[in-house]
Parts: C-alpha cells; structure tokens; sequence
C-alpha cells in the first residue's frame, strides 16, 4: 500500500516497483537524460531485478511521476537513478522519493549513501546538497568518456528505536 502525499500543485503515491511499471520507468529515464547516460532496457532491467535493489515509485493517479532507484550492500548503497517527470519537478516528488528510499535503507542497516552525478548539472547537485549530500570527489570523463562527475555521500542515522528517550523524557 502506497502514501499519500498531497500539495496545492498535485497528489501523489509513493509504492514499491512492481514488474508493470517497467516501461514507464524507461520511457522516463530516457527523457530525464541524454542518450548513453539513459540506461538501456536491458541496464535498467539488470539493476530493478538485482536482490539488493530498493525502487520507489511515485505515482500521480496512473501515470508515473517520478522514481528511485538503489541497490545496496549494508552498511552502503549506492542510489543508481532518481528521475521525476519534467512536468512534476520542484513539487516535492524527488523530496518524497529519496525520503522513502533513505528511511528504507536506513531500516535495513545502511549508513552510508553514495550517487554520482554530471558536474554541470547544477540543479542536481543542489537538490543533493539540500538533502545532506557532500561532495566527496570528482569523476574524471564518468558519463560517455567525456563529462565529469561528482561522487557524493551522506550518512545516516539509525532509525530511532522505540527504546530511546530523549533527554528528560519518562517511561
């Protein structure tokens, strides 16, 4: 079952990937990037089916909004893609998506949380810095041997057990 999410500007539904949602994942992949950083049906396919693979999906009535994409290896993951539909950005689905994703990876151990993406694209790397993430390093020639990228990183928190008090709290 998804959650509802709800601004002036739209309603969505965060969910897990189902195996239906395939095409829609591509065709948006394709138009968030430019050929040769898209991934191909069959890359795209490899990572969803992967037994480490987390996908959350944003969903606005029947059509896709937007997704995440991670696969991991606890105490790291490693967010592979996060698209959202050009007509949905700046409407807090990518905000969702990687809230989702990072409190399911955080229940599941993960600490540490590593994306590349293209150094030109500033939006992208504010949205990542926003939400935490620091610049580690920069990838010489990783996107089609020519552009640059930036290793990023952001740790997280255990979630909060239902033991914890906090300072001055009673049982």
């Amino acid at each position: 079952m998804g959650v509802l999410f709800y601004n002036p500007a739209m309603a969505f539904t965060l969910r897990s990937y189902e195996p239906h949602d395939f095409a829609a994942l591509h065709k948006l992949d394709q138009a968030c990037f430019p050929a040769g950083i898209s991934y191909s049906k069959t890359t795209l396919r490899y990572f969803l089916t992967l037994a480490s693979a987390d996908c959350v999906v944003a969903v606005e009535g029947i059509h896709v909004a937007g997704f995440v994409l991670s696969e991991e290896n606890p105490p790291l993951a490693h967010i592979i893609t996060l698209d959202v539909d050009e007509r949905q950005r700046r409407n807090g689905v990518g905000t969702a998506l990687l809230q989702r994703l990072e409190s399911n990876l955080s229940a599941r151990g993960v600490r540490s949380v590593l994306l590349e993406t293209a150094i030109d694209n500033e939006a992208a790397v504010a949205f990542w810095q926003r939400h935490g993430y620091r610049i580690e390093a920069t990838l010489k020639r990783y996107y089609l041997g020519r552009l640059d990228a930036y290793e990023m990183r952001k740790l997280l928190l255990p979630p909060a057990s239902k033991t914890d008090k906090r300072p001055g709290e009673k049982n």
